[in-house]
């Protein structure tokens, strides 16, 4: 029999025999679990580099970082432009007149500076003044052959720098009343006071706050093919280059008539849906009403302002008319804002001393109520609503 010590030797020897073959699969185990993570991990970097690959631009640089940045959102400008308009400026007599009480007379005796005294800086205040110059600045003799011809000093072209006002109409019936020398003579005279016009054939542009801006000037007797077809091209013009703003002038209607024609109210709605941002109107001596239509603003009558033809007119009453427009970016917005200020061609009551002047109180009061009551002889009044408050 087998002793107990010799079964205890050849149970060792028989594990001896089979550890050299779980070391081995021991080994093995190992082996694999470092193949499989190098596996993995080649695979992800793999990955990486793949990505990167796809990132990379033509220029063969590699991106800072794979998110897209966030379109940054314009700032919004706002601007405003304030515009205001008057009616007549006869700088000048008709030489008929005599010369006690006249135009002439006034500035030999008190200086140019005295037309201006009432005004308050109305214009002054504002980004671009228009009025209506029905007069011609000259010393040309040879006249045309009409009832009433006006001319004054070319030096009196300084009353409007005085005044502020910075471009005038020209297209009116007394512009030519000293033929066409007297015309060419105005001209050359509010060029030396660097007084803009515009009327026929002259355009005003100007830039205000880096918007462009522009006036027209047409006489609008009739509301005709002809003058529509003009005044379509002239706005079209204007547009085409750049202009933004556009402002104009219609001298029209009917002496001492306070309700404005039907041809006036066609042609100036015509003018409007054509593009015209105002119309203001003059030539019947007395205010007729405002009109708001399609967003925009008609004043029919600005009536006389600084008028040397007449000594004494019995209707004295007239205003500014101011308009602030509101632009984002530069393109002009919705948003109306007025102010309608009264004045007095004179400072005083018993004649004309030809200097405008501002009214106040209980004559503030009556001449606004008159511009009221002749826009509701049109079409009501709803413009108040978009009055600035003294």
């Amino acid at each position: 029999m087998t002793s107990r010590k010799e079964r205890s030797k050849e149970k060792r020897r028989h594990k001896n025999r089979f550890l050299p073959y779980l070391i081995g699969v021991f080994m093995i185990i190992i082996a694999g679990g470092f193949l499989v993570y190098y596996m993995l991990q080649k695979d992800a970097n793999n990955l990486t580099e793949m990505s990167h690959i796809r990132e990379i631009g033509t220029n063969g640089i590699l991106p800072q970082s794979t998110k897209q940045p966030l379109p940054k959102e314009e700032p919004v400008m706002e601007t405003t432009i304030k515009i205001s308009a008057a009616g007549d400026f006869t700088l000048g007599t008709d030489e008929s007149f005599g010369y006690h009480g006249t135009f002439v007379h006034e500035a030999d005796q008190n200086g140019l500076s005295h037309f201006v005294g009432g005004l308050k800086d109305v214009f002054k205040g504002d980004d671009l003044s228009t009025v209506n110059l029905e007069t011609t600045l000259t010393n040309a003799t040879r006249k045309a052959e009409k009832k009433f011809r006006f001319k004054g000093d070319p030096s009196y072209a300084k009353i409007l720098s005085l005044a502020g006002i910075e471009s005038v109409n020209l297209a009116n019936n007394h512009i030519h009343d000293y033929l066409q020398q007297g015309y060419d003579d105005t001209m050359t005279s509010l060029k030396n006071e660097n007084i803009g016009y515009f009327g026929y054939d002259h355009k005003y542009v100007t830039t205000i706050k880096d918007v462009k801006v522009g006036a027209l000037g047409y006489e609008g007797w009739a509301d005709t093919t002809e003058i529509r077809s003009r005044i379509s091209n002239d706005i079209t013009e204007l547009r085409n280059q750049g202009v933004e703003l556009i402002l104009v002038h219609f001298h029209w209607g009917v002496e001492r008539e306070y309700v404005p024609t039907q041809s006036q109210q066609t042609l100036a709605r015509f003018t409007v849906d054509n593009g015209a941002d105002l119309v203001v109107g003059h030539h019947p001596h007395v205010v007729q009403g405002i009109e708001e239509y399609n967003g925009k603003f008609i004043v029919y009558s600005l009536g006389n302002f600084m008028f040397g033809g007449n000594r004494n007119p019995s209707d004295k009453d007239t205003y500014v008319f101011q308009q602030t427009f509101h632009l984002q970016n530069g393109n002009l917005t919705d948003k109306k804002e007025i102010k309608v200020i009264p004045f007095s061609i004179s400072s005083l009551t018993n004649r004309n001393d030809y200097r405008p002047t501002m009214l106040e109180g209980k004559e503030k009061e009556r001449v606004k109520q008159k511009i009221i009551d002749v826009s509701n002889q049109i079409n009501g009044s709803d413009w108040l609503q978009y009055e600035v408050k003294n």
